[in-house]
């Protein structure tokens, strides 16, 4: 179970550092295209296009490294306190319950509009736009799968420190030092 779960978090912080350097280039992106704006008074609709493409694929296929790190945002007036036991309760009940099932949800009901988008291969509704939206739109089944499987791995991270693991065990007691 634990090489799962080993591989499962290799794969998302590999994909998820590999995105982060889409911020880098949305940043550069921009500033390129408002010096062609207001100092050339150059438009690139391709461009632009491409910064709301960054954005999507950064937010999309990172979510998975940031829930393994622990970096979204959480309510946790109890949590914090808790015991580390108590923690895995959390996370392996909120995985299974919530986070799971959610990601079923969100991959059943996109699976068709991301279908119906590649059948057609959608692009921009601009000539001199990216003829790629289909694989933007891809993106939500790959966030589906990700967090899913970075689910997985918490329920397992779960399982081991409620079986009195120590490694696991001390994860939990991390979270949020």
């Amino acid at each position: 179970m634990r090489a799962l779960m080993n591989l499962i978090n290799s794969v998302n912080s590999s994909i998820g550092k590999s995105c982060a350097w889409l911020s880098l280039g949305i940043v550069l992106v921009q500033f390129t295209v408002v010096v062609m704006r207001y100092v050339f008074g150059i438009g690139s609709i391709w461009m632009q296009e491409s910064i709301t493409y960054m954005h999507g694929f950064l937010f999309m296929l990172a979510a998975a490294y940031t829930l393994s790190v622990d970096g979204h945002v959480r309510v946790d007036i109890f949590y914090r306190d808790a015991k580390p036991r108590t923690k895995a309760l959390v996370d392996l009940m909120g995985s299974i319950l919530f986070l799971i099932p959610m990601c079923a949800v969100i991959f059943y009901w996109s699976w068709g509009y991301v279908v119906s988008s590649w059948l057609i291969l959608e692009g921009s509704q601009e000539a001199s736009g990216i003829q790629g939206r289909f694989l933007l739109k891809s993106a939500i089944i790959g966030f589906a799968v990700l967090v899913s499987l970075q689910g997985v791995a918490i329920i397992i991270r779960s399982i081991l420190a409620l079986g009195g693991d120590k490694e696991a065990l001390n994860s939990f007691r991390q979270i949020q030092e």
